[in-house]
């Protein structure tokens, strides 16, 4: 491969990552959260859309669980969405949630694919 043919790939590869990031974002959340959280809030978890920046436990039209409440005061910032996702119990003892995300990369592409549900 010549150089101005490896100088392009890089260049795609820089401009594409951003938008890779956010398609795994989307994809990690289909599989990870989408079994339970659905457009609109249901008894089993609330609606995401608009997650990031709000306020926690801040949904009028979910039954959050008193960890959650407890946290009412603090926003739904990305190092508390990376805590929570990370480690719910950790995060708030007590929560209804029952799945983490390990992984570093992960977490960050789930978060930034939260920022773009409005």
């Amino acid at each position: 491969m010549t150089r101005f043919a490896l100088a392009v790939a890089a260049g795609l590869v820089l401009v594409a990552g951003p938008a890779l990031a956010q398609q795994d974002g989307g994809q990690l959340f289909a599989m990870q959260c989408r079994g339970c959280h659905q457009d609109a809030s249901t008894p089993l978890a609330p609606a995401l859309a608009g997650v990031a920046g709000a306020k926690i436990a801040g949904r009028p039209d979910f039954t959050y669980s008193p960890a959650l409440k407890a946290k009412g005061d603090q926003t739904w910032t990305d190092a508390n969405l990376d805590g929570f996702l990370k480690s719910p119990m950790g995060f708030a003892p007590g929560t209804k949630m029952p799945v983490s995300v390990p992984a570093d990369d992960a977490r960050a592409a789930i978060i930034a694919y939260l920022h773009t549900l409005k």
